[in-house]
């Protein structure tokens, strides 16, 4: 049987991924992710999933990478690391639109065969005191999320509204997509052999 590889460390990603009921292993991907000049973010998500998934590639799996870039007005906000640097990130978004580019690709390593996409939300940020924000932070602690925030957890409250086609790329892997692609690979999650993960 083929096994399934998502090339990712996030608690998130295979969170989801568990999702589909799939059983399957993680692999940290060996990628530096350093913009290049003048890319785009959605062509640095893109580029960045697509290497991932090729780091951990071999004959015999399907290999699942993604990649998630937030901008705001062509600027990149990466994961804040930080509570100053979360901080100084949702006070830019107040009132504004933040679009997420999250992008996955999957490498059929038997057949040579190769998927991709980049799923586009756009979060409409409110307009809140800089004491709710900073009590945000300090109640959830989304330091290592793009952008600084959890969409999935308290987050939520800092939107006014959320423009998606799959509710779940904003958490980092869009799971319509990917159990569609993964059932053109021969991982159907609805088959009934499919095994519980």
């Amino acid at each position: 049987m083929t096994g399934l590889v998502l090339a990712s460390t996030s608690p998130y990603r295979r969170a989801l991924l568990a999702r589909l009921g799939l059983t399957f292993t993680t692999v940290a991907p060996n990628v530096e992710e350093s913009a290049r000049a003048d890319e785009r973010p959605d062509e640095l998500a893109g580029r960045l999933a697509l290497a991932k998934a090729r780091s951990v590639a071999a004959a015999g799996t399907i290999v699942l990478g993604s990649d998630q870039v937030a901008a705001l007005g062509g600027r990149v906000l990466r994961k804040p690391g930080t509570h100053a640097v979360a901080l100084e990130q949702l006070l830019a978004c107040q009132s504004r639109v933040v679009d997420f580019h999250t992008a996955v690709a999957v490498i059929d390593g038997s057949r040579d065969r190769v998927w991709q996409t980049i799923d586009r939300t756009s979060v409409h940020f409110a307009r809140l005191p800089t004491a709710a924000l900073d009590r945000y932070l300090r109640l959830e602690q989304p330091y290592d999320c793009a952008g600084g925030f959890k969409a999935e957890g308290l987050g939520i409250a800092l939107f006014e509204r959320i423009e998606s086609a799959d509710p779940t790329a904003l958490i980092g892997l869009p799971l319509i997509w990917v159990a569609a692609t993964l059932r053109a690979a021969g991982l159907d999650p609805l088959a009934p052999s499919a095994e519980p993960h």
